[in-house]
């Protein structure tokens, strides 16, 4: 594998554990615009990684409910945990001379906010959002952005995800595509997307990124 300088970071399932949040958001997003019955969060969560609009679009939703869940997303984000490890990892990385990013189908916005308030963000170079990009993943543009941004080749970078939309946009990129477990994605979905490697626990992702040249 050609050494790497640099690692792009999905958000959701990957640094946060913000499942139990975000399916409290959809739930009264749901509640609020469609009204009875059971929101629907497994098909959604089947699709996490697109852009939220995208994926009411998939589900055949209103796209009224973008307003209730960005509301709620921001309401509850005091209760999105970092994964154990996630703090470590990133800080062992900047030690190395790593530069990184965020690339999330969340809203930039929202993605800064929620690493603001968790106090990681000054550990990341960008935080990139699915609305600053032209196409949201699966398409490559907001892996290509991050490169651009931080000024890496694709054979310099891998990307960590936890969605086959994530490897497929490290594909696209011609980045090395790295899986993450840990998470709630379904395990043999993202197996089966063909990811160059696959990861049980963030400090895993260390064993792959290897001090940069001339740092240490």
């Amino acid at each position: 594998m050609h050494p790497k300088s640099v690692v792009v970071f999905d958000l959701d399932g990957v640094i946060v554990d913000s499942f139990p949040v975000m399916r409290e958001a959809f739930s009264i997003a749901y509640a609020e615009v469609v009204g009875d019955g059971e929101a629907p969060f497994e098909e959604y969560e089947r699709h996490l990684g697109r852009y939220f609009p995208d994926i009411m679009k998939i589900m055949g939703l209103p796209l009224a409910m973008e307003t209730p869940f960005v509301r709620e997303s921001y309401r509850l984000a005091g209760r999105v945990p970092l994964f154990d490890g996630v703090t470590q990892v990133l800080e062992e990385l900047r030690e190395r001379g790593f530069r990184t990013a965020i690339a999330t189908g969340k809203a930039g916005d929202r993605a800064r906010h929620l690493l603001d308030k968790l106090g990681v963000i000054h550990l990341f170079d960008h935080v990139i959002g699915s609305d600053e990009v032209a196409n949201a993943k699966p398409a490559p543009d907001i892996v290509l952005h991050a490169l651009d941004l931080l000024g890496a080749r694709p054979e310099d970078a891998l990307m960590l995800g936890d969605a086959v939309t994530d490897i497929a946009a490290a594909r696209g990129a011609g980045v090395t595509a790295v899986a993450a477990l840990w998470g709630e994605s379904d395990t043999a979905d993202l197996l089966g997307s063909g990811p160059d490697a696959a990861l049980h626990h963030p400090a895993e992702l260390l064993a792959f990124c290897p001090a940069v040249a001339g740092v240490g």
